[in-house]
């Protein structure tokens, strides 16, 4: 099978910018799992904030912010965004942690400061005596993962793109001016690949035999609990911590909770490490109401990150036509929209759309050039 561009990766990244490519000529996506999205996108519970992530990342979440709240007609049958809230949280003698936060505010999407009580009145899960103050962030909002998800891979057929599942690539080769990928039996050829493999898109440069980006796959666990009897979570934001990576959020009457780890692991079907919920479980039951006697579900996904963990856009100067779209780390969701288009966009004429070029992102920070030889994440 002959195609322009060949997309591997069927995750969330992945099908943004097939989705996106399916303008400029023909793509085949391949996935390596029986159904896409079946690993880091379609174990996310994501929030849509512009204030999270580093510089770049803010600016890429920024710009994803119109797509999300107007799709496409058709793109989806339900709102991707709906409003949540996120809620930090000082404990005492710690309020002075929280001014680095104000200081991202902005207007039209500001950053207040709340009093303990004030706090406590949006999040009475927390203990009262945990709470020295808040910051308080009114403008996130929960993305409805599979909805978007499904919408790109809608989309993308109806373009005229082809998704094959089961493909795992085993061999790549470039001649004759094309790439030449095998997957057991199966054999295709493209003009250019566009490596969106998640975890496994160190693996899959290798194979090209493209140079080394320091991409360092990372798990994290999350777990599902009941909230106490007769309490309505339904409204409460999320809430974290300052000093901590753990969080938890409301998820469908039930609570969502997430030590924030961050443990280096080679790229698998990663599974939750009982360790982790265990302590999980402790730090939940000391700072909050909850009594936990059962959990309702708990699950693991991998985030894969680089050096400055910033998202890798770009061709490889090593391998030809062969174009990175990695290390989104725990962005990639809020940054799919933007990354889908600036990754069309590079491939198919050489530069971003004219909006993105406008918003102060720029392609030599997204580029793999910047990584070549520094330290993994």
């Amino acid at each position: 099978m002959q195609v322009d561009y060949l997309v591997i990766g069927a995750g969330i990244s992945g099908a943004a910018a097939a989705y996106e490519l399916a303008l400029a000529g023909s793509v085949l996506m391949i996935e390596a799992e029986t159904a896409p999205g079946y690993h880091s996108t379609g174990r996310s519970a994501a929030l849509y904030t512009r204030n999270y992530g580093g510089p770049i990342v803010r600016l890429i979440s920024q710009a994803s912010y119109d797509f999300f709240l107007h799709p496409p007609a058709g793109f989806a049958e339900r709102p991707l965004l709906t409003p949540r809230g996120s809620l930090t949280i000082a404990a005492p003698g710690e309020e002075a942690r929280l001014e680095a936060i104000l200081a991202v505010s902005m207007p039209g999407h500001e950053i207040d400061l709340l009093s303990a009580s004030d706090a406590h009145r949006l999040a009475p899960l927390m203990r009262a005596d945990r709470v020295g103050a808040a910051a308080y962030e009114p403008g996130v909002m929960d993305i409805d993962v599979a909805a978007l998800h499904h919408g790109y891979l809608r989309g993308f057929k109806q373009r005229g793109g082809r998704l094959l599942c089961g493909k795992r690539i085993d061999k790549l080769e470039h001649r004759d001016g094309d790439w030449h990928a095998t997957s057991g039996d199966y054999a295709f050829s493209a003009r250019v690949i566009v490596n969106a493999a998640g975890a496994w898109a160190g693996q899959i440069g290798a194979l090209a035999g493209a140079a080394e980006i320091g991409l360092m796959a990372k798990r994290r666990t999350a777990i599902i609990v009941e909230p106490p009897a007769g309490l309505d979570v339904g409204a409460m934001p999320a809430v974290d911590f300052v000093g901590s990576d753990a969080y938890f959020k409301p998820d469908a009457g039930r609570i969502m909770a997430s030590p924030g780890d961050q443990t280096p692991i080679e790229p698998q079907d990663v599974q939750p490490d009982e360790l982790d919920i265990a302590v999980l479980v402790d730090w939940l039951e000391h700072e909050t109401t909850l009594s936990i006697r059962r959990i309702a579900s708990s699950w693991a996904g991998l985030r894969s990150f680089v050096a400055d963990d910033v998202p890798v856009v770009g061709f490889d100067d090593k391998a030809p036509d062969f174009f990175w779209l990695a290390g989104q780390g725990g962005y990639g969701i809020m940054m799919a929209p933007t990354l889908g288009r600036a990754a069309a966009g590079l491939i198919s004429t050489g530069t971003f759309p004219s909006d993105l070029r406008t918003s102060g992102i720029v392609t030599s920070a997204l580029a793999p050039s910047r990584l070549y030889g520094g330290p993994t994440a």
